[in-house]
């Protein structure tokens, strides 16, 4: 089944495209819905990481800009071009139900649009999905986190076997950060034909989140070194 993937840039979305390609599925393009910014709307990440996530993994990014106004009527929208192409489904990396819109809204929309919804990860023990997304060879760095239960200096930790133990000790945290306590960037995986390294950030801070901003970073070929942005 030819498929398009939700994509804001982080883990979650990654490792779903993982497991739908692992699964069979034909993952032709993954979507991302930008702010006037020109930021990812949900983990705020500049345009040009996500372009390079897209180059490094080999699969083309589709970006539409977006308000929190017009977000449902441009998402149906893209999705009704896809199916047009002969995209079936839409894969993303939902665990729960913890969507910014109304229960089941994903199901709604893929409803109305007569594509197919993928979740790979849905409903997974996240202790589990943590582990074997470490042990499975992928990398993020934390670029987000709520600071009423994660402190700053969680900023630009990377997602490795200490985090994974540092993570699930902390009491009322879920380990892959369903509670909006983190959010990533994803940097590595066994999907990518390139490596990305953050060679310049910056922790900044507003109300009750902290972010880390990433100023320059750099592609590397698994076989030869590429700059970047």
């Amino acid at each position: 089944m030819k498929v398009v993937a939700s994509w804001s840039g982080g883990k979650d979305g990654c490792f779903a495209v993982f497991k739908a390609i692992r699964d069979g599925f034909d993952v032709s393009s993954l979507l991302t819905f930008m702010s006037e910014e020109g930021k990812s709307n949900f983990h705020l990440l500049p345009t040009e990481i996500l372009t390079a996530q897209s180059e490094a993994i080999g699969i083309k990014l589709v970006k539409r800009k977006t308000t929190p106004n017009t977000y449902e009527e441009e998402f149906k929208k893209v999705l009704l071009q896809m199916k047009s192409i002969g995209v079936e489904g839409l894969v993303t990396g939902d665990i729960y139900e913890v969507s910014m819109h109304e229960e089941g809204w994903l199901e709604r929309i893929c409803k109305e649009v007569d594509l197919e919804p993928i979740k790979p990860l849905w409903l997974c023990d996240t202790k589990k999905l943590l582990r074997e997304f470490v042990n499975l060879g992928f990398n993020a760095t934390v670029v987000k986190v709520n600071t009423k239960v994660l402190g700053e200096e969680w900023l630009g930790r990377e997602l490795n076997n200490q985090f994974y133990e540092d993570i699930t000790k902390l009491k009322n945290v879920d380990p892959c950060g369903e509670g909006g306590e983190y959010h990533t960037c994803i940097t590595d995986g066994p999907i990518f034909k390139k490596r990305i390294k953050l060679v310049e950030t910056e922790k900044t801070s507003k109300g009750n989140f902290g972010f880390l901003t990433i100023k320059q970073f750099t592609t590397t070929d698994k076989d030869a070194m590429t700059s970047d942005f």
